[in-house]
């Protein structure tokens, strides 16, 4: 049983259980009796009249998260139960989020651990950051990646998120920096973002990061969305779309290889398109959080060369109400165990304890701040 505050006031609710005889009796010689009666009626009226037969347990937990959350906006009660599930909502199954996600959920359930009993860590599919950062606002996950550039966003209420800010987010760690790739079919006869004019190109569903830096490219290049033909296909049905010959390109921010233009390039000769000259600095002047960056050459099979690109830090992020030593165990166990992420992905070698506090402008959850002050790499 937790009970954890922003704050970082923690209260030991069953901590009177394991006092000595005499403390219980001074302890109960100070409860308030008439109003734990008037309690015990009202529990017994809402049990018996209530529309629906209502679990004990969630009855009494209610009761105790209702007690806080009349003292401050802060605080918040979690049993057991409501810890041992820990959701990591990561991106489609044929990006780079999906299988880091899944290596980092084994790691929790295998190293976590809370007053002696393990956190069940789960992977799940998502639609990617700015999906992943309205799961955090509404606390309907506990954690989730997220680019940097959306996070910011979400947390200071700028573009998708204008004069919606969300607050309660926090950071985890830093991850490992997504590349920006825009993909085409090598026979395609575009060679520039302003060949894309009159061209099908996936972007992603509306609002998410994807469809955003679409839209900011085509406007450094003198277009609107209104001059592309729109897609939003996931980028496993997009790349399926170009094999086919139904759809001219995708921009796919991902860790490099992705999955989908790995399979992609076995079998169709591929294009990436680079992303470099002055159109592209001045939408770096206007999006802080990308970086000029080198695709490798091989990166992909056909792909001899390297390709001028951008790219963008993946964060781990939460929200306010996962309490603060559930966040510590499980930043522990990441950034104590980084080289089995490796296992799972390249891109997963780049996650360092070193990069891990550059977290763009959201605050560090309190628990991974001290696991990050252990380390002597934060104040």
């Amino acid at each position: 049983m937790l009970l954890k505050s922003k704050s970082l006031f923690i209260v030991a609710l069953m901590s009177v259980l394991s006092t000595s005889a005499y403390s219980a009796t001074e302890s109960m010689n100070n409860f308030p009796r008439e109003q734990l009666r008037k309690f015990s009626e009202v529990y017994s009226v809402i049990k018996d009249n209530y529309v629906e037969d209502i679990d004990d347990n969630k009855l009494f937990n209610d009761a105790i998260a209702g007690a806080l959350a009349g003292l401050d906006p802060h605080s918040t009660y979690l049993d057991y139960e409501g810890l041992k599930d820990f959701g990591i909502a990561t991106g489609g199954t044929g990006g780079t989020y999906y299988p880091l996600g899944g290596m980092l959920a084994q790691l929790i359930s295998n190293k976590a651990t809370v007053d002696g009993k393990k956190i069940t860590a789960t992977a799940e599919a998502s639609g990617a950051s700015v999906g992943n950062a309205k799961l955090l606002g509404t606390k309907d996950i506990e954690s989730s990646f997220v680019a940097a550039d959306i996070l910011d966003a979400a947390y200071n209420g700028k573009a998708q998120f204008a004069n919606a800010p969300l607050k309660n987010l926090r950071a985890l760690g830093a991850l490992y920096p997504e590349t920006v790739q825009l993909i085409t079919r090598a026979d395609s006869g575009i060679n520039s973002v302003k060949d894309l004019k009159g061209k099908s190109i996936s972007s992603g569903a509306p609002g998410s990061g994807q469809y955003q830096l679409v839209t900011d490219l085509l406007k450094v290049y003198g277009m609107a969305r209104t001059d592309v033909k729109e897609d939003s296909s996931s980028f496993t049905q997009a790349v399926d779309k170009i094999k086919d010959g139904n759809l001219h390109a995708t921009l796919i921010t991902g860790g490099v290889p992705v999955a989908a233009v790995t399979d992609f390039a076995q079998s169709h000769a591929l294009k990436i398109i680079p992303l470099s000259g002055p159109e592209v600095n001045t939408l770096l002047k206007e999006q802080p959080y990308y970086t000029q960056v080198q695709l490798p050459a091989n990166s992909y099979k056909g792909q001899t060369a390297a390709v001028s690109t951008l790219a963008v830090m993946a964060i781990w992020a939460t929200h306010d109400g996962v309490p603060e030593n559930v966040a510590y165990e499980v930043t522990k166990a990441l950034y104590e165990n980084t080289a089995i992420m490796g296992q799972v992905h390249v891109q997963g070698k780049n996650i360092s304890l070193n990069t891990a506090t550059s977290v763009a402008s959201v605050p560090l959850h309190p628990g991974a701040l001290r696991y990050y002050k252990e380390k002597s790499i934060a104040k």
